[in-house]
């Protein structure tokens, strides 16, 4: 157990009249991880390359004006439902409910009502800090009163856990994700020198404004076997959801992010049913990040382990709607490790 002086905060800033703070949490290694009660936010994760050189491996922002004026969310909790759902509409025992149309004529993110722009309140226990949160029903046109809980911690071995807790006072659509974007080069290079493995043979069809189709297909050439972003992703992007191939939760890695030059890799722990893969295709900075520059496109990729996006209009895929009084309890964990390639 860690002891209480590992975790640190101190203020950061003001929002809609509520003071925002900076925590940090490090480990016995020196290693360290920023958070934000803005946003739940995911502000740095400073870990150590082949070499032993400390460098950030999440986009972020100095200052509490770069996340209020991104549009990309940026290292923050998503909720409280990620992704999309089509025509920004969805029924529960026939009756229809309406939310923001931000993405087209489609939600992304929950619009209007997105935590990622929500002041938590939080407090410090001796590894772990709670953010929590009550959202109001009606709030973007979400039914019910949900509370919730986004409980961060730091580990010796390198390992950034989340685990997102929540429950509401009647039936509403809740799927939570972490929109960290990773570069393991701490913005060396872009991503399309990254690997990546994904263990998933299966995508969910969909759109050209990413919503699903109902159809589930094989990945095929959008799969990651070890393979080079940039080899898959061509000259374009990739904003797709991934299946994984296991039947039940277990304690392999769903997924695995190496960049060669660092010799970091980063392995992603989950008890989703799958993840939103997003190359940062629309990464588009107007304040200066953590890194000294204007984010472009393809300086980050997002991992969001998470449900299937628009579940709620799609009987046959896993069940988004909890009732009234049900837990909802996932988790997402990033652990850091360095490897060299075999010569």
């Amino acid at each position: 157990m860690n002891p209480l002086d590992t975790i640190v905060y101190e203020p950061f800033g003001w929002y809609a009249e509520k003071e925002i703070f900076k925590f940090t949490l490090t480990n016995v290694h020196g290693n360290y991880v920023e958070l934000l009660n803005y946003g739940a936010v995911v502000k740095s994760i400073v870990v150590p390359d082949k070499n032993g050189n400390k460098e950030n491996v999440v986009l972020g922002f100095p200052t509490l004006e770069g996340y209020i004026k991104d549009k990309s969310y940026i290292g923050a909790t998503v909720g409280r439902f990620a992704n999309r759902i089509n025509n920004a509409e969805f029924s529960i025992d026939d009756k229809t409910y309406y939310l923001d149309k931000n993405d087209g004529k489609n939600n992304n993110h929950s619009g209007s009502a997105g935590f990622n722009s929500k002041v938590f309140d939080f407090s410090i226990k001796e590894d772990a800090v709670i953010f929590t949160l009550e959202n109001e029903d009606g709030d973007g046109g979400f039914p019910g009163n949900l509370t919730t809980k986004v409980i961060y911690k730091w580990t010796d071995k390198n390992e950034l856990k989340i685990e997102f807790l929540a429950v509401a006072d009647e039936p509403t659509p809740i799927n939570f994700t972490n929109h960290s974007y990773f570069n393991l080069s701490a913005c060396a290079e872009k991503i399309q020198h990254h690997y990546l493995n994904i263990q998933a043979d299966k995508i969910v069809e969909s759109t050209e404004d990413y919503i699903p189709t109902g159809r589930i297909i094989p990945a095929e050439n959008c799969s990651f076997y070890h393979y080079k972003l940039g080899d898959v992703m061509k000259d374009g992007g990739l904003n797709t959801y991934y299946i994984f191939n296991r039947n039940n939760v277990d304690e392999d890695s769903v997924c695995e992010l190496f960049e060669e030059i660092s010799g970091r890799i980063m392995r992603v722990f989950t008890s989703y049913p799958g993840l939103q893969l997003y190359t940062g295709d629309y990464l588009n900075s107007v304040e200066i990040g953590e890194h000294s520059k204007f984010y472009e496109p393809f300086d980050g990729l997002c991992l969001e382990c998470q449900y299937y996006p628009d579940s709620p209009n799609h009987a046959h895929f896993p069940n988004t709607i909890f009732k009234a009084e049900q837990i909802y309890n996932e988790m997402i964990t990033y652990a850091f490790d360095v490897m060299t390639l075999e010569n």
